[in-house]
């Protein structure tokens, strides 16, 4: 995605769950858990995309950082200019059905359908 967003000419950015384990980023840039990142090629220096881990150096403030983000972090990447990207939804936690029929409790319950 980061590739094709590149190729079109625009700006690629992702958005990390900075609490996940692992992820290392300027925690004063840090909004309600979250933080948006810039990973265009003249915004990173370094840039690595692996399957489990993406690498690269920024400047925050003129000031040079390091960053490490496990890809279980990344809840999506966008493009800045139109928005258009890929949110990624989380296979341990999915959302819940909100047609799902629901206890006393507020929790979904399976009934028999005959």
């Amino acid at each position: 995605m980061h590739e094709w967003i590149s190729d079109n000419g625009q700006t690629p950015h992702i958005e990390v769950d900075a609490t996940v384990d692992g992820v290392e980023v300027p925690a004063e840039h840090v909004k309600e858990g979250k933080i948006i990142l810039n990973i265009g090629h003249g915004a990173t220096s370094n840039l690595s995309i692996g399957n489990e881990i993406i690498e690269f150096g920024a400047r925050f403030g003129g000031a040079p950082r390091q960053l490490t983000i496990p890809v279980s972090a990344v809840l999506g990447i966008y493009a800045r200019e139109t928005g258009q990207g890929m949110i990624f939804g989380s296979e341990d936690h999915p959302e819940p059905d909100p047609d799902a029929p629901k206890d006393d409790g507020g929790r979904p319950r399976l009934r028999v359908v005959k």
